[in-house]
């Protein structure tokens, strides 16, 4: 017996006052509704109605227990709407955490639209570049750049990131323009970038027709933080690659100019990741279609379908 649809049929003879129009109402058989207030009473040991062939009546113990489930039917129907209204018009608070320069850059300055649009969620957003644990902080769900995702976790990939290859020109004032990847291994200086959680270097990604170079190049400054890492190619302490929509506004003013504009770095895959064992409100499911829209429009430079997407290695 499913007691809960018994109780239903149940408070439904009652306020209707027959069989025949509570089974009309719940556009069900008479015989079912019938069965069900017979299989509650024999569950409950007590007889609940009086029938008789011209009318229904409600006993004493019927009344005491349709009063007291009545109230759980409709607190439950108020939970139901509540639930549904939530849907519609999310709201709630949301912890999502985010690598620095993407909340600086892109998030932040953007946030407005979000609210606009979702004017009761509130967003505790965690920024940084180290890998959080989503169950252990209680994260609802990570943006992160990555091939490599954890098998226990889900993910939804957001966008293909393009990267741009350049240096600050009072880099190349000292050191000139490499002509070719592998000059960055001897004859020049990169900026290099490490994992913030596993300590592991990111390699340069370089793609020309069927080429493809992946190199670390010799550095005298490898940082941990997208901010820093900016800086130091600003700086002109050695060329880098780096999201292109980080460096649109300087390629523009010229404080970066690109280099090495045949090789194509490969695309990053960025994806929303979130614990597989909590079910994606709808408070975080319009947070991560709203970033998905907004990767949407982030491409700087076209990205070449032939290229493709860079390797990350385990731990990075």
């Amino acid at each position: 017996m499913d007691q809960f649809q018994a109780i239903r049929v149940f408070a439904r003879v009652v306020e209707a006052g027959t069989f025949t129009k509570a089974a009309e109402s719940l556009n069900m058989p008479k015989a079912t509704v019938s069965k069900l207030v017979q299989s509650l009473e024999a569950h409950l040991h007590v007889q609940l109605l009086n029938r008789t062939t011209r009318q229904v009546t409600v006993t004493a113990e019927g009344a005491a227990y349709y009063e007291r489930t009545a109230r759980l039917l409709a607190e439950l129907e108020e939970i139901d709407t509540s639930l549904a209204n939530a849907q519609a018009c999310p709201c709630g608070r949301i912890r999502v955490d985010v690598p620095a320069s993407l909340a600086r850059d892109v998030i932040i300055p953007q946030l407005h639209d979000f609210h606009a649009r979702y004017p009761d969620i509130q967003i505790d957003l965690g920024v940084g570049d180290r890998l959080v644990d989503l169950i252990t902080d209680n994260v609802d769900c990570v943006i992160r750049g990555s091939n490599i995702i954890d098998d226990q976790m889900v993910a939804r990939l957001l966008t293909h990131m393009g990267f741009s290859t350049c240096a600050a020109p009072s880099y190349i004032e000292r050191h000139g323009e490499p002509t070719h990847p592998s000059e960055l291994e001897d004859a020049h200086w990169v900026v290099g970038y490490f994992s913030a959680g596993s300590g592991r270097a990111f390699p340069l990604d370089f793609n020309r027709g069927d080429e493809r170079i992946e190199l670390f190049g010799r550095s005298r400054i490898t940082v941990n933080d997208s901010n820093a890492y900016l800086a130091a190619i600003v700086a002109g302490h050695g060329v880098a690659q780096i999201p292109s929509y980080l460096v649109e506004h300087h390629l523009r003013k010229g404080t970066l100019v690109p280099v090495l504009s045949d090789w194509l770095p490969g695309p990053l895959p960025v994806y929303a990741v979130y614990p597989p064992n909590r079910r994606l409100s709808a408070k975080v499911r319009v947070f991560v279609d709203w970033m998905a829209e907004v990767f949407a429009q982030l491409e700087v430079v076209p990205l070449d379908p032939a290229v493709p997407p860079r390797r990350l290695h385990r731990g990075g």
